[in-house]
């Protein structure tokens, strides 16, 4: 999952990138609203954490911007202004959560993790399919009683492939969502990392769809 952090504060930004790699998301972080509104729009993010605050275009402004264009990006609003009047304001303009300064970081990637859940339609509270279950906090899949440790780049892929399961992925889709941009991207790595995943959880839960790509297969009931 990649998501767009928008924070012009230097410490915080940094803190809460190192963090969210830890917790297993590819993260660009930006600390010019300008940018962000432009790159928030051409990248193919699965979420965006926004600050109001910025010095060179304000927030509110950049989500604006994004929701009259049709951008359905999730955005989850980060910012130290604390009034209900702008936090109705917020989620008038479309956010799709809100967290005041100061917060606790475990609390933020619960919510970023459940906003993504609902913008894909997965109600429950763990990502399962089938029996495959994707334990997020210390990145291990379950299979019935077998756990299997994942990389980083491991989990990143499997997460997204559970979370659209069914759903056909190029190697250049895939790529885009489990990297940063400042990333080194190579589509044909991303073949290495599900012939990894086959190896652990089944060489018959990812399929190759000649001239299509990777999808991860729902088994019939």
């Amino acid at each position: 999952m990649r998501l767009l952090l928008v924070e012009d504060d230097a410490l915080l930004g940094a803190q809460l990138q190192l963090s969210l790699a830890q917790a297993g998301y590819a993260c660009d972080w930006l600390q010019a609203g300008v940018e962000a509104a432009i790159q928030g729009s051409l990248e193919p993010y699965d979420l965006a954490i926004l600050d109001l605050g910025l010095p060179d275009r304000p927030g509110m402004d950049i989500l604006a911007e994004w929701r009259r264009k049709g951008l359905a990006l999730p955005v989850i609003v980060l910012t130290a202004r604390s009034s209900w009047q702008e936090k109705v304001e917020a989620f008038h303009v479309g956010a799709d959560d809100y967290v005041t300064k100061p917060f606790h970081l475990q609390e933020l990637i619960a919510r970023l993790a459940a906003v993504h859940k609902r913008t894909v339609g997965v109600v429950s509270g763990e990502l399962v399919v089938d029996d495959l279950r994707l334990d997020e906090q210390t990145q291990t899949v379950w299979q019935a009683q077998r756990a299997h440790v994942l990389t980083g780049t491991e989990f990143r892929l499997l997460r997204y492939l559970m979370l659209h399961p069914g759903r056909i992925f190029s190697k250049t889709e895939l790529t885009e969502h489990v990297y940063a941009y400042d990333a080194d991207k190579d589509s044909n790595v991303i073949e290495v990392y599900v012939n990894r995943l086959r190896h652990k959880i089944g060489a018959d839960r990812i399929q190759t769809r000649r001239g299509q790509g990777y999808v991860l297969v729902v088994q019939a009931a």
